[in-house]
């Protein structure tokens, strides 16, 4: 399951830097299930980035997300992703 989550987490980090302004702030946390069939990554941007990442009525974010879980899919494991603010993954640790 590693191979998988670090490919994917390239894959994550590679197209989601050119969309936007702050790529060195980008973070990018990841849990998985004992069982290893379910992976959730969680892109931590910048509130100004996040509305790049999501596009136009969410058509990129869902282009993204789609790709990743095609590629947990080919390996039965379900991958989910989810984009949030610094602000917003703040508020969900407090």
């Amino acid at each position: 399951m590693q191979p998988l989550t670090e490919s994917i987490g390239k894959y994550l980090l590679t197209v989601v830097a050119p969309l936007i302004q702050n790529p060195d702030s980008a973070e990018l946390r990841v849990a998985a299930s004992d069982d290893g069939k379910y992976i959730r990554f969680r892109l931590i941007l910048e509130q100004v980035d996040v509305a790049r990442v999501i596009g136009r009525n969410g058509m990129t974010a869902s282009a993204i997300r789609s790709l990743a879980k095609a590629a947990g899919d080919k390996q039965g494991v379900k991958v989910v992703v989810h984009i949030l603010s610094k602000e917003e993954a703040a508020e969900e640790q407090a």
